[in-house]
């Protein structure tokens, strides 16, 4: 690793500001955790991307799926970092206080057994997540149907990763000069689903494993694409990553879902950028079987987390970072998920060091 620390070195020596941007949430905890941020040139910036689920979800989701958990016929499934996203006025986690049945999964599958065991209630499955886990989402439906489980539900909030990268790209503010692509993503969708990128917006990409010495391999490509004046889709995680993708995994997720407009939190609304079930599904999407209306409410807050998405500040920039906003009591969905760029932040911080 030192010896990619020191190609990289090389490549930047000389370079104006270098801007890349890790699109995945993982990869941010990740290059935190190792450190690899503090061992970069000066002109190389690491800017974190909208690439935590949990932080894109708007606050009319949250009030949404608060609104189905406080019928007494409802128990809300969810994976753990939904808990204390904060929507409009409150958050599941006051909501299960209260005595609502809020019931954490490890997997969108755990719901089966959950609705057969509760054939009196209506089981919602908080859908969140991207291209990753949408089609375990997918797959969970199929089960139902092939099962005859007929009180399993989806409230359905997946993204698609690609469109709110070309959002990125068209936005000359992000100056951004390269992109560390999602390796968990990229098993799904492949390598191809990113050559816009590179060949409409000659922007550079790399698609990076996760642990330090494949996250810093594919920044070395990334800056020698820089320094070579190239734009391609490079692949650095060939041990699981394929040009198509996972064709099982995309066949699922395309059976059950479509594509529609989608709401993203700093990025706003992106057309095609979102996941609905289709129509002969629709038996599963409680927001047909049983439509709840929320009251849209601006909250009066100086949370700052959907800049941070967008890559134009830093959680330091914010004024309630680390005072008002801390994890154990987060004002913003940044904070709150363990893939949340404020929260790495705060775990870990963000300066520099020599690294001889």
């Amino acid at each position: 690793m030192k010896e990619l620390v020191k190609e990289i070195f090389k490549l930047a020596e000389g370079k104006d500001k270098i801007r890349l941007m890790e699109v995945c949430g993982t990869h941010t905890v990740s290059i935190f955790r190792h450190g690899i941020r503090q061992i970069l040139p000066e002109n190389v910036e690491l800017v974190s991307g909208p690439g935590c689920p949990v932080c894109v979800t708007e606050d009319e989701y949250i009030d949404k799926a608060i609104k189905y958990s406080e019928r007494p016929d409802c128990i809300i499934a969810t994976f753990g970092d939904m808990l204390k996203v904060p929507g409009s006025l409150s958050d599941l986690s006051e909501k299960s206080a209260e005595g609502a049945d809020i019931r954490v999964v490890y997997s969108p599958q755990d719901t089966l057994k959950i609705a057969a065991e509760n054939p009196d209630k209506k089981v919602i499955f908080l859908a969140v997540g991207f291209e990753t886990t949408a089609p375990t989402a997918a797959a969970t439906v199929l089960a139902a149907k092939a099962q005859g489980i007929k009180n399993l539900y989806m409230l359905s909030a997946q993204k698609l990763v690609p469109p709110a990268l070309k959002i990125l790209a068209e936005n000359s503010s992000s100056n951004i000069d390269g992109f560390l692509l999602p390796g968990h993503v990229a098993v799904v969708i492949g390598t191809d689903a990113f050559k816009f990128v590179a060949t409409e917006y000659k922007i550079p990409g790399v698609v990076g494993g996760f642990e330090a010495e494949e996250i810093l391999r594919a920044l070395l490509a990334l800056l020698r694409q820089i320094d070579d004046g190239r734009a391609e889709i490079e692949n650095e995680y060939k041990s699981v990553v394929r040009e198509k993708g996972n064709l099982t995994a995309k066949k699922i997720l395309s059976e059950v879902y479509e594509t529609t407009d989608a709401n993203w939190r700093g990025l706003g609304k992106i057309p095609e950028s979102g996941l609905r079930m289709r129509e002969k599904f629709s038996d599963f999407d409680i927001e047909k079987v049983l439509p709840v209306e929320v009251e849209p409410i601006r909250k009066k807050t100086a949370c700052r987390c959907g800049e941070v998405l967008c890559g134009k500040i830093t959680p330091p920039d914010c004024p309630l970072f680390g005072k008002k906003c801390i994890p154990v009591k987060a004002v913003g969905p940044c904070m709150v998920s363990v893939e949340g760029v404020c929260a790495a932040w705060y775990k870990y911080g963000g300066g520099k060091f020599s690294f001889a």
